[in-house]
């Protein structure tokens, strides 16, 4: 059940109601500090609140570093104060479903409650409404209004108990049952990934995601040496020769269940370098390498949607089309589609340019830039043609080389007039 959009009001610089329409690769662009991370890290705390059995509508464990507590997800951090999610999805036989929730916080309890609630599947829907009484605050059922009737419901996440209602909507059985199997796996890794240590043990886990800081990869890598017979080394070190010419990573098995990283020399076999030596930008880069390599492994069988923040990192500006082309080939290959928060102008003119040349099609590239504005920021729709041109762009966005050279420019003539 692919997710189509999501939605979000009243949460961190947003004030007003923001939507994503979601491509294969969706790109979010803005200048530091107007709430591009807000944007994309609010898909992985929306998705806390599907897959999930707890009562709290979502679940903001201080490990995901998301939000240290609720208040810090509202604008202006009122305590008493509320926000709004949404998503829309598509079932395999074409019908939408969509869910709205508003999230209260109540502050003297130290817990949030799902204050309101409208679901809707073609032209049907439901509303549940919570009704403030003695059960308010209960951690068990709580009094809603459901159409015309007051209900005892419990909520796990945002969605009620199937047990609690009818759970069928617009010819859709199972609704809530549904949404929590069939909502995509969220992905997200982070902006700054962890650098290597000098030895690793070996890891349960032959696939599946490298983690928020790309604390998982190399334990994939190891796992696979293992068990996989070396098939995501070698996919990786195929990916490699396209990002890094001339060398390949190695897993060395050193005894007692430890394992070395090391990027080999193939032009001199002697030449061997430990991952903890290498430059920052291949260690900030490996991670998402490793994901792509394991995917072509193990393709995902659900659909995922992978966020990742600042994929060019600390990469020379030459690599960041490189990353482009790797997502656009993952996002054809696979069941994976990709949410990207970037400062690449490289990495956007490269998205652009294989619309063009038709290789992507512009339909599945979606481009938000964040605007800021007294108080508040919004969303910004930019819309790209067939031929890879884009309907708005942000003064002073990107134009920094051309100001630099326009000054020096000027510069220069200064000297030469006086001088003569």
């Amino acid at each position: 059940m692919p997710l189509e959009r999501f939605s979000v009001e009243n949460y961190r610089c947003f004030k007003d109601r923001q939507e994503v329409e979601l491509g294969r690769i969706t790109v979010v662009l803005g200048r530091n500090n107007a709430g591009k991370s807000a944007v994309v890290r609010a898909l992985p705390v929306l998705s806390t609140g599907i897959r999930t059995d707890s009562s709290y509508p979502l679940d903001l464990d201080p490990a995901q570093g998301f939000a240290s507590s609720f208040t810090d997800l509202i604008h202006g951090s009122s305590p008493h104060g509320r926000i709004s999610v949404g998503f829309s999805a598509r079932t395999a036989d074409g019908q939408a479903l969509n869910a709205e929730a508003d999230i209260q916080n109540i502050a003297d309890q130290g817990t949030q409650l799902v204050s309101s609630l409208k679901i809707r599947c073609g032209t049907e829907s439901e509303e549940f409404t919570w009704i403030p009484g003695p059960d308010a605050y209960s951690s068990e059922k709580r009094t809603y209004r459901v159409g015309q009737d007051k209900k005892q419901l419990s909520f796990h996440g945002l969605l009620p108990d199937a047990s609690d209602w009818s759970d069928s909507i617009g010819g859709v059985t199972g609704f809530s049952r549904r949404m929590r199997e069939e909502f995509d796996d969220i992905r997200y890794l982070g902006p700054f990934r962890n650098g290597p240590d000098r030895f690793f043990r070996s890891s349960a886990r032959t696939s599946g995601s490298v983690g928020s800081r790309g604390e998982k990869a190399l334990g994939i890598l190891v796992a696979d040496e293992m068990r996989g017979r070396g098939r995501v080394t070698r996919e990786l070190n195929d990916l490699l020769a396209h990002m890094l010419p001339g060398w390949q990573f190695v897993v060395t098995d050193v005894g007692a269940g430890m394992y070395v990283p090391r990027l080999h020399s193939t032009r001199d076999p002697e030449l061997f370098v430990h991952l903890d030596d290498v430059g920052t930008g291949v260690v900030q880069f490996l991670p998402l390498l490793i994901q792509r390599a394991s995917d072509r492994v193990q393709p995902p069988v659900r659909p995922v949607i992978e966020i990742v923040e600042e994929p060019e990192l600390h990469l020379h500006p030459s690599a960041h089309a490189t990353i482009a082309d790797l997502y656009i080939d993952a996002a054809r290959e696979s069941n994976v589609r990709f949410l990207v928060e970037t400062h690449s102008e490289n990495f956007l003119l490269r998205l652009r340019r294989r619309v063009a040349e038709k290789q992507l099609s512009p339909e599945d590239l979606k481009i938000y830039f964040v605007e800021q504005t007294e108080g508040s920021a919004f969303l910004r729709r930019i819309e790209v043609d067939t031929l890879g041109n884009i309907d708005y762009w942000p003064a002073g966005i990107f134009s920094e080389d051309f100001e630099e050279v326009r000054a020096l420019a000027d510069a220069q003539a200064n000297r030469i007039e006086d001088a003569g």
